[in-house]
Order: C-alpha cells, then sequence, then structure tokens
C-alpha cells in the first residue's frame, strides 16, 4: 500500500509539472514577449499606460507579414492579465487585395475591459476586415483611444510592405 501511494504521488507530480510547464518553444516566445515589450515602450512611452490599466493585453514578438496579390501573416505570442503571462496565443491571417513586400513586425493588443480579454481568450475574437494597427512611433500612444475594447499597435522590426492592416486576423488562445 505504501509503494503504491508513493507511484501514485510520483506520477501525479510528473504529470502536474508537465501540464503546467511551457515547452521550449514557449519559454522563447515568452522571452521574445518581454523584449518586445521593452522595445514598444522605449519607443513610445505612453504605451505605459495601456500597460499599466488594460484589463489585458497579448504581445506578439514576431509577426511575419508577406505577399504579393495574396498575402498572409502569422505569429506566437502571449497572453497577459493583469501583468500575468496566463497563456500562448497565435494569430493568422490570409487575404487578396493591392500588397506586395514582406515585413516583421511586434503587435501588441489591448483589451480593455475583462469582457474585451474573455473573448479573446475564448475564441470568440477576430478584427473587422477594415481595421488596422497604429504604427508606432514616439508620442503617437498618448493619444490613442480604444476602439471596440481593444487598442492595436504595431512596431515594424524589418522590411517593407505596403499593407498595415490587420483586419481579418484570426486568433487561436491556449491557456497555461
Amino acid at each position: 500500500m505504501k509503494t503504491l501511494k508513493s507511484i501514485a504521488l510520483v506520477v501525479f507530480l510528473i504529470v502536474g509539472t508537465s501540464v503546467f510547464a511551457q515547452n521550449k518553444k514557449d519559454e522563447k516566445i515568452m522571452a521574445d514577449a518581454q523584449k518586445a515589450k521593452q522595445t514598444l515602450v522605449d519607443t513610445d512611452s505612453g504605451l505605459n499606460g495601456f500597460f499599466n490599466h488594460s484589463a489585458g493585453y497579448v504581445i506578439f514578438p514576431n509577426v511575419g507579414k508577406g505577399g504579393f496579390i495574396i498575402g498572409g501573416a502569422s505569429g506566437n505570442g502571449v497572453v497577459y492579465e493583469n501583468g500575468d503571462a496566463v497563456g500562448m496565443a497565435n494569430l493568422k491571417k490570409l487575404n487578396i487585395g493591392l500588397q506586395a513586400g514582406g515585413q516583421a513586425i511586434i503587435e501588441v493588443i489591448f483589451f480593455e475591459t475583462e469582457t474585451d480579454l474573455a473573448r479573446f481568450k475564448e475564441g470568440k475574437f477576430q478584427f473587422a476586415a477594415e481595421t488596422s494597427a497604429v504604427a508606432l512611433k514616439s508620442g503617437i500612444a498618448f493619444n490613442a483611444k480604444y476602439k471596440d475594447g481593444v487598442a492595436v499597435f504595431a512596431l515594424p522590426k524589418a522590411g517593407l510592405m505596403a499593407d498595415a492592416s490587420v483586419g481579418g486576423q484570426k486568433f487561436g488562445y491556449k491557456p497555461f
């Protein structure tokens, strides 16, 4: 009986820690998200207000966009609630229209209320086709406002692309 309890305890510990532990890919994305947050704040300190007062946010530190007539975007990120990481997210976008080039960006989405954040976590969140991100440069975030419960900012990292829209992006969420 004592051996059975010991085995059960070991199994519980192994399963319990593996359920809550992030894999190496998630750990890399989390580290990148922290660096991206610092880069965003360094670029525009007005974002501190959003980081400090939003119900939550998701940072996609490496969104790749590209296309020529037919284009797409994808990236992985970290979801934060009250400043604490609560899960991982992904985004996908496929579109057709006037566009050319390729670009890497940091994208951050702020949620104004708990309800807005809950919609994202439940998979009921998608940008309308005409939605675009605020292209970040110094001082612009001070005047930015939430629209329909979200505020979106993008900071180009590399490349050049004639497309600033985030409309049509679809998101996935996986809690820790």
